[in-house]
């Protein structure tokens, strides 16, 4: 098995794709108690200018950390994740989300990241260190 500190600089992480459903945003929501109509109700997120409901930003970048955790398995943690969100994702929109090494550390790895829909749109970036596990 590879090592994650055998990894290169630019080394292109496995891509994850994911379309929302609004089952799972009304999951999402009673799991984490943000019930914001924004994200539920339809009408309510037209009125005000939303165009229908949204995920939440949060479920969004739990996609990108699922995707990540996939990536290292037990063998890394990941250490600090930041994220900026840049559009909204909508139930049914197609998210691949990215990622590549960016720097190598002693015990770590530096990646960045982003989320991109299916209008090629990217929706989030941000950057991950990925810490190895003794």
């Amino acid at each position: 098995m590879r090592s994650l500190l055998d990894y290169e600089v630019y080394y292109r992480l496995p891509v994850r794709e994911w379309v929302p459903t609004h089952v799972q945003i009304r999951q999402y929501a009673e799991a984490s108690g943000d019930f914001n109509p924004i994200h539920l109700d339809d009408n309510y997120a037209r009125q005000v200018g939303l165009g229908g409901v949204i995920a939440h930003g949060m479920l969004t970048m739990a996609q990108l950390a699922a995707m990540l955790s996939d990536w290292i398995g037990s063998e890394g943690t990941i250490s600090e994740l930041e994220v900026r969100f840049e559009r909204v994702v909508r139930p049914g929109d197609m998210v691949k989300f990215y990622g590549f090494v960016k720097a190598r550390m002693e015990n770590s790895l530096i990646c960045d990241l982003e989320g991109i829909n299916d209008k090629m749109e990217r929706v989030l970036s941000g950057s991950a260190r990925i810490s190895v596990n003794p």
